[in-house]
């Protein structure tokens, strides 16, 4: 049995996310799972499940204040007296809320190996924040009790990547700059901000797409394929150690007309477009550039990996197209995410190495003013 605890069950992320996975990952058949909701205020819990009817025989909400140490103390009391097995913390909160929250949950004693922590980017706001967070994460947690979440490893692209590269027999196992010209990684929404202005001012497209997700996705189009999929997150991330830090004439930013007066900030220099071209000093993509684009407001929404061989031709992998014969329903991309830290499955989740590894790259860009 796996308890999952969400901190901001009431929240955006909550209600369009979490539990609709949740409620398909129920109807689906996995009935090894209770659902504790956390919230600073009193909740009934049929209210709050009202479109999801199916998980309030699955779930109890528990009322703290995040803030106060002693509550956690309480908390765990409380989770002491459910059913035994795992105890996962889903910190479906503001990014600087994640690590006082995990803090107080360590210094609690919620930090047994039966224990772990699942985290949504972004992960810190440029590297010295990223490298405070992980510090801080490590006081009580090992790596291995810590799911940093970057749900694009979970969309259909990057599973479609991951299964051709560990075709042997395939070109896309031997891609290189012998045979590839250019890597084009794109993420365009049609929507603007929308109900996270507030984050977004403080994120940006940068931190918030490009960082990881799209880092995340060259990473496995630029990795040397590993022998099995626990190896996975090491291929990412000695990818990402061999690209080279951005120079300033390869970061172009911009902002969509009315985003200032969308979020109330008349002087905003948040970019809402961004477009990174990266090169690595591994000798096997030496002259390639990967350029990584993502944008709001766009004409077009798509997801799309487009490689360019030297004879002019091209894969184009689109989340939209993408389909798997063999599904009977294609899952979320949180469904995913869910199943997988359930089961104890790590091979999606963000490690500690490659987010100072991302960082390391794009540091720069982030402090760029093109706008």
């Amino acid at each position: 049995m796996t308890t999952l605890v969400i901190f901001g069950i009431t929240g955006d992320l909550s209600r369009r996310k979490l539990l609709p996975a949740l409620q398909a990952i129920v109807k689906a058949g996995r009935e090894d799972i209770s659902i504790v909701g956390v919230s600073r205020r009193d909740v009934d819990v049929k209210d709050l499940l009202a479109d999801y009817p199916e998980l309030i025989d699955y779930t109890s909400v528990y009322t703290m204040d995040l803030s106060v140490p002693e509550s956690y103390v309480d908390l765990k009391e409380n989770l002491m007296t459910l059913t035994g097995g795992r105890r996962l913390y889903y910190l479906a909160v503001p990014p600087g809320a994640a690590t006082d929250i995990t803090d107080h949950l360590g210094a609690a004693g919620l930090n047994t190996p039966d224990d772990a922590v699942l985290f949504e980017k972004p992960f810190g706001f440029d590297s010295e924040s990223a490298e405070d967070m992980i510090r801080r994460t490590h006081k009580y947690y090992d790596e291995e009790q810590l799911y940093r979440i970057d749900h694009y490893m979970a969309k259909e692209v990057a599973r479609e990547i991951i299964r051709l590269r560990k075709n042997a027999d395939g070109h896309h196992h031997h891609w290189s700059n012998k045979t590839v010209s250019r890597v084009e990684i794109v993420a365009h929404e049609t929507i603007g901000v929308e109900s996270r202005a507030v984050f977004y001012e403080q994120a940006g497209a940068i931190r918030d797409v490009i960082q990881g997700h799209l880092m995340q996705l060259l990473s496995l189009v630029l990795m040397r394929p590993p022998t099995s999929l626990e190896g996975l997150p090491a291929a990412r991330r000695e990818a990402l150690e061999q690209l080279l830090p951005l120079r300033r004439d390869d970061v172009v930013k911009a902002q969509y007309d009315g985003y200032r007066e969308e979020v109330g900030a008349p002087n905003s220099k948040t970019e809402t477009y961004a477009k990174l071209t990266l090169f690595s000093d591994d000798p096997a993509w030496a002259g390639v550039p990967f350029v990584l684009e993502t944008g709001k407001r766009m004409p077009e929404k798509r997801t799309i990996v487009r490689i360019v061989y030297r004879d002019g031709s091209e894969d184009i992998f689109d989340e939209s197209q993408i389909v798997y014969e063999q599904d009977t329903r294609l899952k979320d991309a949180y469904e995913h995410v869910l199943i997988a830290a359930i089961d104890g499955e790590r091979a999606i989740f963000t490690t500690s190495e490659e987010v100072l590894a991302s960082w390391r790259v794009i540091a720069g860009a982030v402090s760029y003013t093109h706008i």
